[in-house]
């Protein structure tokens, strides 16, 4: 991330070159917000745009532009950027599309793509295919159409690799202030994170909203992550792809399990970066991180004039992994003191009417909601579309409440259109979060909370040669057992005689399998349980040319999943779940990436829906985890020792004692 972008950013002087539509109204709405320095306009033929002189060439600028909009075809792009280059513009956005993003039906965009690159040299690029940026702090913007962004002192950072959507969150009417927006396009030469890495750098960005479609350099997103935490900006993402794709090639439970999006999901919490799935959710989570910054915890309170709302509120939450303190001693004092006998006090708590329009009374109570036991307060007010001035006296309470407590407070209202813009920007202005919808409330202060130091420990980054070899389950074991995994004993055998031979030497009773065939249960070539004088008959009813015999492990507490498959796009994707025959039924899994601490496997697994059976189920007894995390480390080891060549590991089951791990099935897919 060496790219400097200040110029391009925060331009002194602005040239557009085109003459069409799209070009005149980049020079209208930098006037339109107010921007105060240089425009110049470049055509060979028109004498003014917009009211601006207009140059011939490129070359006739009287100095070389801070930022350019290139509003011209992808052709005359290519030698516009070398001469911009050469002259040493600052920076330049690729209106033009037609490159890289077009190759499904013109086979030359990825050449001229690798065109423009080559002519950009080290002068920073944004696009092709890109609309451009909005810098609302200086009122500079290369943008050719219309938004909805307002000049601001500080306020949010947006990047998205999508110019619609980009639009359309310049239009919001929540009361955001959004200090950039920004459209990155195809990221030919200037990638997303690079962007993200130098709008930090601005100290009036005061949280940063990610709308991603694809990490392009996981290296980048990493020394993102370590410097805006170092910072205190706060990244959130919107990060899509979470529909499941199509894993033909795999063979494994492993593979069906942790495709691209459980790989794009464990980048994300690995890097600290809280993921949201909705556009409201998104800008309500930017809201209350520019109020307040990340939240310590999941700890709320909610007060409202309804009992509806504090049952709405309380089912809605959940599953969120937001909590409702019981209200302390102190509290309830407060609130007694400001409510009176009539009132029962509980987390949400239902105020009725009795101080309704009463603002002291009001701030009072709601006061009482608030204290160092309490992340965020909840105020539920919806206004009136009829007169919302008729609710003022709710914005003003708020707004004392935050004045003499200096808490952290919110006015929710349940739906979004029950609170006015003006509303909003009147509570945001003095630090109250004004949340647009209950659930979307919900959604961001999850997030906020969220948030967290990123790994110091780099992904480990995979290889890209095809893994077309499958090894044998013997094969596999054996080469895990080198770096420390517990297997069972075991003979590999071919026909009934040798079968019956290697009995004699192993301890009762057996598991008899097939080998070469990669879901064996579902071809019978699983038999558990088998006594010695009887391994002969059952070797011959599976029928498989070699056939493998091992003791049998007893005293079972819990069977896991432990799979780790290459992610070309996040890395090695460790896989962690429910094991056994049920693995793609259950579905009870959770994934990291390689390499992970022993604490962030434990993490892991204590997510899972079977860790209660690990940890000793209604007085069973537990497993040890401690044996547990060191199979998983020995797949790890695996992992990054082979990492040249590996498509997949998967140990399915790996069975659970309370004094061992052991791994019962293994598979390994290598190039």
């Amino acid at each position: 991330m060496n790219k400097d972008l200040t110029r391009l950013l925060r331009p002194k002087t602005i040239a557009v070159i085109g003459g069409g539509a799209w070009c005149q109204q980049v020079v209208l709405q930098s006037e339109r917000m107010g921007y105060a320095g240089q425009i110049w306009p470049v055509h060979p033929k028109a004498s003014e745009i917009a009211g601006h002189r207009v140059f011939g060439h490129i070359e006739d600028l009287p100095e070389a532009p801070d930022a350019v909009f290139i509003g011209i075809n992808r052709h005359a792009t290519i030698e516009a950027v070398r001469v911009l280059s050469s002259m040493g513009a600052g920076g330049a956005v690729c209106f033009a599309s037609g490159f890289s993003e077009a190759v499904a039906e013109d086979d030359t965009g990825g050449d001229l793509q690798d065109q423009l690159i080559a002519a950009a040299g080290d002068m920073p690029i944004l696009g092709p295919n890109c609309y451009g940026f909005i810098n609302a702090l200086d009122g500079a913007l290369l943008w050719p159409d219309q938004h909805g962004a307002t000049p601001v002192d500080k306020g949010v950072a947006i990047l998205t690799q999508s110019s619609n959507i980009s639009i359309n969150l310049t239009m919001q009417k929540r009361g955001l202030p959004i200090a950039y927006m920004m459209a990155c396009g195809n990221m030919a030469q200037t990638s997303q994170a690079e962007i993200a890495s130098a709008l930090i750098d601005d100290p009036r960005v005061t949280a940063m909203g990610l709308h991603i479609e694809g990490f392009k350099d996981i290296r980048e997103w990493e020394a993102l992550a370590a410097k805006a935490y170092s910072k205190g900006i706060p990244l959130v993402a919107l990060k899509v792809g979470a529909s499941e794709q199509a894993q033909a090639a795999t063979v494994s439970h492993t593979a069906s399990l942790a495709g691209s999006d459980a790989g794009a999901q464990a980048l994300l919490d690995r890097l600290g970066i809280p993921r949201l799935s909705a556009l409201p959710d998104f800008l309500e989570t930017l809201k209350l991180l520019h109020c307040y910054g990340p939240l310590p915890g999941g700890r709320i309170a909610s007060i409202s004039c309804s009992g509806g709302e504090a049952s709405l509120i309380a089912d809605m939450a959940v599953g969120t992994g937001l909590s409702f303190p019981q209200l302390s001693d102190d509290k309830r004092a407060r609130l007694r003191d400001a409510l009176g006998p009539m009132v029962a006090l509980n987390n949400p708590l239902d105020y009725h009417t009795y101080v309704w329009r009463d603002e002291e009374a009001m701030a009072q109570a709601w006061s009482g909601m608030t204290g160092d036991d309490i992340d965020l307060t909840f105020s539920i007010v919806d206004y009136p579309t009829t007169d919302p001035t008729d609710w003022s006296c709710a914005t003003r309470a708020a707004l004392k409440v935050r004045a003499e407590t200096g808490a952290r407070f919110a006015i929710v209202a349940t739906l979004p259109e029950l609170l006015p813009e003006d509303v909003a920007q009147d509570l945001m202005a003095g630090g109250v979060v004004p949340f647009m919808g209950l659930r979307e409330a919900l959604a961001a202060t999850r997030a906020a909370g969220q948030i967290s130091p990123p790994s110091a420990h780099p992904v480990w980054l995979p290889a890209t040669a095809e893994a077309t070899q499958t090894l044998t389950e013997g094969e596999s074991k054996r080469a895990l057992a080198e770096c420390g995994l517990h297997v069972p004993q075991s003979r590999t055998v071919c026909g009934p005689a040798e079968a019956h031979s290697a009995a004699q030497d192993m301890a009762t009773p057996f598991a008899v399998k097939g080998v070469g065939l990669a879901h064996k249960s579902e071809h019978g070539a699983v038999r558990l349980g088998i006594k010695a004088e009887d391994v002969a008959v059952v070797a011959a009813e599976i029928g498989t040319d070699s056939i493998l015999i091992e003791e049998m492990i007893t005293g079972t507490v819990a069977e896991l999943l432990v799979g780790v498959v290459r992610d070309p796009a996040h890395g090695f994707v460790l896989t962690l779940g429910a094991g056994g025959v049920l693995t793609e039924i259950l579905r009870d899994t959770a994934s990291v990436l390689v390499p992970s601490t022993p604490e962030d496997i434990r993490a892991a697994l204590g997510k899972l829906k079977i860790a209660p059976l690990l940890a000793g189920y209604r007085g069973q007894r537990a497993a040890d985890m401690d044996a547990i995390i060191a199979a998983v480390e020995a797949v790890q080891a695996y992992v990054m020792q082979n990492a040249d060549t590996l498509g997949e590991v998967e140990i399915n089951p790996l069975l659970c004692t309370p004094d061992k791990a052991v791994a019962v099935d293994a598979l390994i897919r290598k190039a």
